[in-house]
């Protein structure tokens, strides 16, 4: 069990104040090289894939093989996260990753490309990535006593290297070959690996109830979403974000894209793309000095702003504005993020955290494919425009219905909810029956 397996690492290694210590800084530099991976990788599907002679719909099929299976298995994955080492695990995952991209780079440099492999390749990353996530949960908590602080740093570090990423690939094919691109991306998972090798964890919060075989881990799973469904805040969370989704975000990825450069051309697009990840290092930045009392509720008001970043497109604003929404709308999203993460990190007891974030991250991801999905023919029936602007008020709406639920809106941090008569407890320890907390 984890407990068992990480009790070694000796006393509690989390800085007595702040976040920074020397095993947060390898977790951080795990993220953030991570981060430049994958933000690499369409870069490099994309290129390689057209240039032996696949088209669009193929580039879409292997990266979509990733992400189903990510998103069918997550999940289970913290279910398994919950009973095991988090740490083995993610060291795990990031070695089948290793070898999985390595593979995917020799086959581009030999030439030997072939589209069912490379979906192969992309379904055992996404299997990898449903055991590797849900321990990135519960991880942060047991580095850093300023979860929130933590978790802000993690996000500026991501946001650069989103900026970064398409950047650095866009010169290794163009100087190297595709093939490039696939090593380096395998480099950054056997970087991510040593420096969890070299992390050191407090122990973990041991399972209610070890237990082993079928039956024990179905069981882990229903207590999973019981606890996940006794928390308002939680599942209303979800549900709302479920409509972001759909009908904002999920069209707006595509639909932004493809307006920008038919009107502006590729290079406007590119500005709108730094503006959007500048603006997320902002949010984050944010983030880490900020502390509202209630952390969903400021969170809330922050995700109005993405809002201007399909509203100002859709209108057709010009581009100086356009950057201007999205710098905006980035700083939105990121800060509430933190936001987000921070309370779910700190409200949900440690021992059933991973299974919990695990149904966050399904949760959050299930209805992104439809909204793209059906990006299309939305756009078909009412206008690319129509869609765009339709999705900046429903951003109102979003926030809105965040706004309305009680239990959303009056959450309070847990560091700020004490017990009458019992000291304030550390973050992520607060007991599940604590006022506030459903």
């Amino acid at each position: 069990m984890a407990a068992a397996t990480e009790a070694e690492a000796g006393p509690d290694p989390r800085p007595r104040r702040g976040f920074w210590s020397r095993d947060f800084g390898l977790f951080f530099t795990a993220r953030a090289v991570a981060k430049l991976g994958d933000t690499m990788l369409p870069v490099a599907l994309a290129a390689g894939l057209l240039l032996h002679g696949y088209g669009a719909g193929a580039v879409g099929l292997a990266m979509a093989s990733s992400v189903a299976c990510f998103a069918s298995l997550v999940i289970f994955g913290g279910v398994v996260a919950d009973r095991v080492s988090t740490r083995l695990l993610m060291i795990g995952a990031d070695a089948v990753r290793l070898v999985t991209q390595t593979l995917a780079a020799v086959m581009f440099f030999t030439g030997h490309v072939v589209l069912w492999q490379l979906c192969v390749i992309g379904a055992l990353n996404g299997a990898a990535a449903a055991l590797f996530q849900p321990g990135v949960a519960s991880t942060v908590p047991r580095l850093a006593r300023d979860v929130q602080g933590a978790n802000g740093a993690i996000r500026v570090a991501e946001a650069v290297m989103s900026l970064a990423g398409p950047a650095a690939a866009g010169m290794l094919v163009a100087f190297v070959s595709p093939g490039g691109v696939f090593a380096a991306h395998a480099a950054t998972y056997g970087l991510s690996a040593l420096c969890l090798v070299l992390l050191r964890l407090p122990p973990a919060a041991p399972p209610t109830a070890p237990g082993k075989g079928g039956a024990a881990f179905r069981r882990d799973l229903v207590e999973g979403w019981r606890e996940f469904r006794s928390r308002t805040w939680l599942w209303g969370v979800i549900a709302i974000w479920g409509l972001f989704m759909l009908a904002v975000s999920g069209p707006a990825v595509p639909l932004v894209a493809a307006d920008v450069v038919q009107e502006h051309g590729p290079r406007a697009y590119g500005l709108v793309n730094s503006a959007l990840g500048a603006g997320t290092v902002v949010g984050g930045l944010l983030a880490l000095r900020a502390r509202p009392r209630r952390m969903l509720r400021a969170g809330a008001f922050a995700v109005l702003g993405f809002g201007l970043f399909p509203g100002t497109v859709g209108a057709g604003l010009g581009v100086p504005a356009m950057c201007a929404g999205a710098a905006v709308a980035g700083a939105g999203m990121s800060f509430w993020g933190v936001m987000w993460a921070t309370s779910v990190q700190t409200q949900v007891r440690p021992e059933v955290l991973n299974r919990i974030h695990a149904y966050d991250v399904a949760g959050s991801l299930a209805m992104m494919p439809v909204g793209q999905a059906l990006a299309g023919p939305a756009a078909g029936l009412l206008g690319t425009d129509v869609v765009l602007v339709s999705g900046g008020v429903l951003t109102l709406v979003v926030g809105a219905l965040l706004l309305g639920v009680p239990a959303i809106r009056n959450l309070e941090r847990a560091e700020d909810r004490p017990v009458a008569g019992s000291p304030v407890p550390a973050p992520g320890s607060t007991p599940a029956t604590t006022p506030g907390r459903r």
